[in-house]
């Protein structure tokens, strides 16, 4: 594919923006906008342009003969077949179909489907999943993970250079008790057979002493104290509370197929947090107040953040400030994007603003989101019903066994499991990326799991029958030449299939540039549907010569769509279930 071309939606918007700067010669239109979008229905003709409302107030005049004028002056465009006015000043953009179907033998061509190298020569840095040393991963862990893996999915497809950090907590006041915990209380057995679970349950009984007995939690403070200054014993003994974590940590990725390239925990920036004080306090920023040291956030609307405790121990906003001066020296990025939950708004809102105040000039990003609750209620540890994620994987897949037992038989026991993992595990992270990532989500299996709704396993089902097509037609016709016959748009439905397989492009710029992987779902799902009306209505192995092949190839777009789009999301797209 031509590189200079971009999605149809931005060729589109620059063409349209062009036709009204011609129109209306006016300083105040020199930058004008004119946003093209897909059309929500298609009556309205395939895309469309609403700028002229928005420039009645401008112009003052009327939106229907602002966008009238707009036509007329933006002259014939060899993509589109012709363009009209609609309610209150609509334009409605019509494309030329024979000009979809060449585009649909571009996109045929193209590795990426006509995608765009949007962040060539550009690097961002995610912080994502993140969980803390010596504490199992639970389903709370989920949404950072599996959000997070997607946004660098996508951004690493769009040709940006991707950092993925995991961000561990590997370090603070919870060392001191857990390391009392351990040579008080650990079960080596235990320890050897269950890493994570003994080093929890010790770090708990040791926190219950705590509370009860004040000379224990003096003594935990003096570990804590004997680590920070380096102490190799302590050292070695925190080492391995690391390399245990690290380990579970790692077959849970290996599971949910996530990578990163850094695994980096708090611990490593923490020689650089004197350092980022005493740059606080250059800068005029950091001021004392009852012996600790803060930065005032009034004129933020913010309260104060601390950044130096009254005994001398850091917080968490100057661990982060220590870890982007790192990233800005080190990666020199155009963006540090972090994934974590709705309730660390605060600290992000502080820890930016600080950031900006100091000068450490980096484009940072909070991807929020909602919690993840039971029909029941949120997860809780205090009630007792916090699902370790581990668990929930191993009831994904048997879940998915036995659907694919009883959809196939007659599929060997290997194959069988090894696709109730893709199905399971996909429908888990599915259920959360079809979601916008700022609402709550109510997780059941019945709907993660359901075969006919807007679910991973009626996705990957509809691959799998679309593939099956392009077997039917080998087996059938051995001599055929798909590439012999072009692609034609004859019926309504396939004219409707192609407009869904351009618009692919530009729904992957739009989820990875809003963060909302969710986009993408919404449009594999569309896409999805748009077909099963296409198998439904025309004939594909019976048609003739020609046609035939062109519904054929038709169908392997589908496909392939389905299957790249669904990899971004990190789910897995079985040739069979």
């Amino acid at each position: 594919m031509d590189p200079k071309i971009s999605t149809v939606e931005e060729t589109l918007t620059i063409w349209m923006a062009d036709a009204f700067r011609n129109a209306f010669r006016k300083k105040e239109l020199s930058d004008i906008h004119a946003p093209v979008s897909a059309a929500t229905d298609e009556k309205f003709g395939d895309f469309q342009c609403n700028a002229a409302m928005g420039l009645a107030r401008v112009l003052k005049r009327n939106p229907r003969e602002i966008a009238d004028q707009a036509i007329q002056a933006a002259g014939p465009h060899p993509w589109v077949e012709r363009c009209e006015v609609a309610g209150a000043g609509f334009i409605n953009i019509f494309l030329r179909t024979e000009w979809l179907a060449d585009r649909l033998q571009e996109i045929e061509a193209d590795t990426k489907l006509g995608t765009p190298a949007a962040g060539k020569g550009r690097t961002v840095v995610l912080d994502y999943s993140s969980p803390n040393v010596a504490k199992p991963m639970h389903i709370g862990h989920i949404r950072s993970t599996v959000i997070g893996n997607a946004l660098d999915r996508l951004h690493r497809f769009l040709g940006y250079r991707v950092i993925a950090d995991n961000h561990l907590g590997d370090w603070g006041t919870q060392f001191g008790l857990l390391i009392m915990g351990y040579r008080h209380f650990v079960d080596r057995a235990a320890l050897g057979a269950h890493p994570i679970q003994e080093l929890e349950r010790i770090y708990v009984k040791s926190y219950e002493k705590s509370r009860e007995d004040p000379a224990w939690l003096d003594d935990a403070r003096r570990e804590l104290v004997k680590l920070q200054q380096g102490d190799p014993d302590h050292l070695a003994l925190w080492q391995l509370f690391v390399d245990l974590s690290l380990k579970e940590f790692e077959e849970i990725y290996r599971r949910l197929d996530v990578s990163f390239d850094l695994v980096r925990g708090e611990s490593y920036y923490r020689d650089r947090l004197a350092g980022v004080l005493d740059l606080l306090r250059q800068k005029g920023l950091a001021v004392e107040s009852e012996g600790a040291q803060v930065v005032h956030l009034e004129e933020e609307g913010l309260p104060l953040c601390i950044v130096q405790k009254s005994d001398g121990g850091y917080n968490y906003a100057t661990s982060d400030l220590a870890t982007v001066q790192s990233r800005i020296e080190e990666f020199d990025p155009s963006a540090i994007v972090y994934v974590t939950d709705e309730r660390q708004q605060l600290h992000f809102n502080q820890f930016f603003a600080i950031a900006r105040k100091a000068g450490l000039d980096a484009n940072l990003v909070h991807v929020w989101f909602g919690l993840m609750r039971l029909p029941e209620g949120t997860f809780s540890t205090r009630e007792g019903n916090v699902i370790k994620l581990d668990r929930m994987l191993d009831e994904a897949e048997a879940r998915a066994l036995a659907l694919v037992k009883d959809a196939s038989p007659d599929m060997p026991e290997a194959q069988q499991k090894d696709v109730a993992r893709a199905v399971g595990i996909g429908a888990v992270k599915y259920a959360d990326l079809s979601q916008n990532p700022q609402s709550l989500i109510t997780f059941t299996w019945d709907k993660a799991l359901s075969m006919d709704g807007n679910s991973a396993p009626y996705l990957q089902y509809a691959y799998a029958r679309i593939s099956s097509v392009q077997d039917k037609y080998r087996e059938r016709f051995p001599e055929g030449d798909l590439a012999k016959w072009p692609i034609v748009l004859n019926e309504a439905v396939e004219r409707r299939l192609a407009l869904r397989l351009v618009r692919f492009p530009s729904v992957v710029l739009r989820a990875t540039e809003l963060y909302r992987p969710n986009l993408l779902a919404d449009y594999l799902y569309d896409l999805a549907q748009t077909y099963s009306s296409f198998y439904q209505n025309v004939p594909f192995l019976k048609a003739e010569e020609g046609l035939r092949e062109s519904r054929v190839r038709l169908c392997g777009l589908v496909a392939r769509t389905l299957r790249q789009g669904l990899n971004l999301l990190g789910i897995e797209t079985p040739e069979r279930i």
